[in-house]
């Protein structure tokens, strides 16, 4: 599958994409969402393990920008029953630029149009404004919130977020 926006090539992403998909980890490790996530990987052989398992998913996409050949983030999705839970990591270099809300936007419409996707969810911490803010403007609703912890110290208020198209129509 690939899609181009008028910035953006979206792809689906392949085994040979682990050394781009580390350069990302290593980024969001380093960067202050770090405690609202479970930690990603920094070995070779494990990011080449789980960059494999993400691409025998089909649900995960790379993002470049068109006029480079430079992975800059990832979207990905979980399919869970008749709904599909949204994740997605940028590099700190590319915030801020409407790439996320782009590519997002972009991989909705298209489960939508081309595989009759109408349901969507999404959780993250409460005080990650950035985030929130994002899937607010794709039209995500936060429905509740739920006390989180990945290590069973640092607890966080993360909100569950849903997107209907089905009552958006």
């Amino acid at each position: 599958m690939e899609i181009k926006t008028s910035r953006l090539y979206i792809r689906n992403l392949c085994e040979a994409d682990w050394a781009e998909m580390k350069n990302i980890f290593i980024d969001f490790n380093n960067s202050k969402y770090a405690i609202y996530d479970m930690p990603l990987p920094t070995e070779d052989s494990e990011i080449k393990a789980l960059t494999k398992r993400f691409a025998d998913s089909n649900l995960f996409f790379t993002i470049s920008l068109l006029d480079k050949n430079k992975m800059i983030g990832y979207v990905c999705f979980h399919k869970n029953e008749d709904k599909f839970d949204l994740g997605y990591c940028f590099h700190s270099a590319y915030h801020l630029n409407g790439y996320a809300y782009e590519s997002t936007n972009a991989l909705i419409e298209y489960l939508n149009k081309e595989c009759g996707v109408t349901s969507f969810t999404a959780g993250t911490a409460i005080d990650n404004v950035p985030s929130c803010k994002l899937l607010e403007k794709l039209g995500f609703v936060c429905v509740s919130n739920e006390t989180v912890s990945f290590d069973g110290n640092f607890l966080f208020q993360g909100g569950i977020f849903i997107l209907d198209l089905k009552l958006a129509n």
